[in-house]
């Protein structure tokens, strides 16, 4: 008999260890999933593109203990017709072309999970079908006169607002209390920038398995440059990149010139200056009521946070402020030999 693994005794007794994250929040909603997992009530996961809903759904169904499977369906585009017979299936005859019997979706996760995705992508007649079938537990698959029933647990997930859909008209609000009795949004990456090393080793070592490779190393300077960016495609752009960046690398070395090279035409770093000065809209220089500061003011300030966000890299620093290294450190030393001038000649400043 093999040895008993305690990893992955740990990961059965708890069905979100699978997630990568250190941060506090996520531990908070794995909690809460927990908590409501044997609830027959819906579940609304809300959370922008790319920051792992999915994930979060497989684990709030192994979490349920359901005994019937977890079955998916992407809403956004279907119409009335069919969402019907996607869902609700058809009997033979039901239209030109019905020639056998289909069950549907709801049928198939009998006993289990049904998990609609891009759920603020459905459209008002549907939203009205899959409104009866939370409150009666009833649906009729097309061509049908007897209803079938169902008692498999319906989950959906969005990266919309449905609260500013209802106020425009585009999404019935009773469909939204039933849809959100249990209710959770995931937070972005950018607001958990502690997960991203986390993730990065786990995507490396499943990049350079998947690759037949030996896992490359990940140096201090490639970390601290995918820290300072702002991932707006979320865990799903970071698997991304690092698949590439492990599929590029030569020397055993991650690089992090390879990822800049990727990103040099995105203003997405938290570092990035070009959105203050040049955009129409609110910008960080209304809120000063008094005379604006000169501009060797304002590229010493940038030098100092973009080196204090780099950890003192300063090609990643350089990256952030979308100049070359050779200048950022030109413009280092400059500042340096100007600080060293205010000290010995106070009187010329």
């Amino acid at each position: 008999m093999k040895p008993s693994n305690p990893l992955q005794k740990l990961e059965d007794k708890n069905p979100f260890a699978a997630i990568k994250t250190r941060h506090g929040r996520m531990f908070e909603i794995f909690r809460y999933l927990h908590t409501v997992a044997g609830s027959q009530q819906p579940v609304l996961i809300h959370g922008e593109t790319g920051v792992g809903k999915e994930l979060v759904v497989q684990a709030l169904h192994k979490a349920s203990g359901l005994s019937g499977p977890l079955i998916a369906v992407n809403v956004a585009g279907l119409d009335g017709t069919m969402f019907s017979d996607t869902l609700f299936g058809h009997i033979r005859g039901a239209y030109s072309g019905a020639e056998s019997i289909r069950h549907g979706l709801v049928a198939e996760a009998q006993g289990g999970t049904l998990f609609l995705d891009e759920m603020g992508d459905l459209n008002q007649e549907s939203q009205t079908k899959l409104l009866r079938l939370l409150q009666e537990r009833t649906y009729y698959p097309l061509g049908a006169d007897v209803t079938r029933t169902t008692n498999a647990r319906v989950v959906c997930a969005t990266h919309c607002d449905l609260k500013k859909h209802i106020a425009q008209g585009l999404f019935r609000a009773d469909l939204y209390y039933r849809l959100a009795a249990h209710h959770v949004s995931i937070p972005p990456l950018r607001e958990r920038v502690e997960d991203i090393a986390l993730l990065t080793e786990h995507f490396v070592a499943e990049s350079a398995h998947a690759l037949g490779r030996p896992p490359p190393r990940i140096p201090d300077e490639f970390l601290q440059y995918l820290e300072a960016y702002l991932f707006p495609g979320n865990v799903r752009e970071l698997q991304a990149l690092i698949h590439d960046a492990v599929a590029c690398h030569s020397d055993g070395v991650l690089s992090w010139e390879t990822v800049a090279i990727k990103l040099q035409d995105t203003d997405h770093f938290s570092g990035k200056s070009g959105s203050v000065i040049w955009h129409g809209g609110n910008t960080l220089f209304r809120a000063i009521p008094g005379p604006l500061p000169t501009f060797k003011e304002v590229e010493r300030q940038l030098l100092e946070e973009a080196l204090r966000r780099s950890h003192g890299n300063q090609g990643v620093a350089a990256t952030m402020l979308g100049i070359s290294r050779t200048a950022l450190n030109r413009r280092v030393q400059m500042a340096l030999r100007r600080k060293k001038n205010r000290v010995l000649n106070p009187r010329t400043q």
